[in-house]
């Protein structure tokens, strides 16, 4: 759709400034801060990297080099997820294909320990990092992933992403074939997704067991454009 952008003024990349939560804290990677208490979270969990160009890590002493170089990106932007509660970093999370002139975005390199993932932290994780990209005045904040990867597209779609399709061979990754499914959410569709987001993670949304009373993907689902064709099988 043809849209006026005279007046529109491309937005800052990201800053090391820390985003927190009522739960979680996000905090620009640091290899001598973080890379311990990552590799612990993530020790003994080499699934996680299945879908990632790296990992998993022989030892702390690899794991804390790769942080170190990617520490040194700006692009991609790495920050850690500090849980509140006990202070423990666990997981990754990155802005990448940073494009200011077009105001475009990509939220990527997600990686979750197992004792964070499915939980109301790493939902306020994600919801942080895209609430501070439109904040900022991006028009278009992106997530792409393996085809492959179910649990991606399902987390894709869960937190509001509309499906644009798959581009297809589109890499090699670790020697194997990668199609990549693309998704994306708009600023237009913010606004109702942030109060999405707010109705999900607000305390009365959870019964006394921590239980959640309306699911995430049902408020979103309002909002998403177009639903990724897998997710109906």
């Amino acid at each position: 759709m043809e849209k006026d952008l005279t007046r529109w003024v491309p937005p800052a990349g990201p800053t090391d400034a820390p985003m927190i939560g009522t739960q979680i804290r996000l905090e620009r990677l640091d290899a001598d801060h973080h890379a311990a208490d990552l590799h612990r979270a993530f020790s003994g969990h080499d699934s996680l990297w299945d879908y990632m160009p790296y990992g998993p890590f022989t030892s702390a002493a690899a794991y804390h080099r790769w942080a170190k170089d990617m520490a040194a990106h700006s692009d991609p932007h790495f920050f850690v997820l500090r849980n509140l509660a006990t202070g423990q970093c666990g997981g990754l999370a990155s802005y990448l294909r940073i494009t200011p002139n077009a105001g475009s975005i990509e939220v990527g390199h997600i990686c979750i320990s197992p004792e964070l993932q499915k939980s109301r932290l790493a939902t306020e994780a994600m919801f942080l990092m895209m609430q501070w990209a439109f904040d900022a005045g991006y028009r278009r904040y992106e997530w792409k992933c393996n085809a492959a990867n179910m649990a991606s597209r399902r987390a894709a779609q869960r937190l509001g992403f509309s499906y644009e399709g798959v581009f297809r061979q589109a890499a090699v990754v670790k020697g194997r074939n990668r199609d990549t499914a693309w998704f994306s959410v708009i600023d237009s569709e913010w606004p109702a997704l942030r109060e999405a987001f707010l109705a999900w993670l607000a305390p009365s949304n959870f019964d006394a067991t921590g239980k959640q009373r309306e699911r995430l993907s049902d408020l979103t689902g309002l909002v998403r454009a177009n639903d990724d064709p897998m997710q109906r099988r």
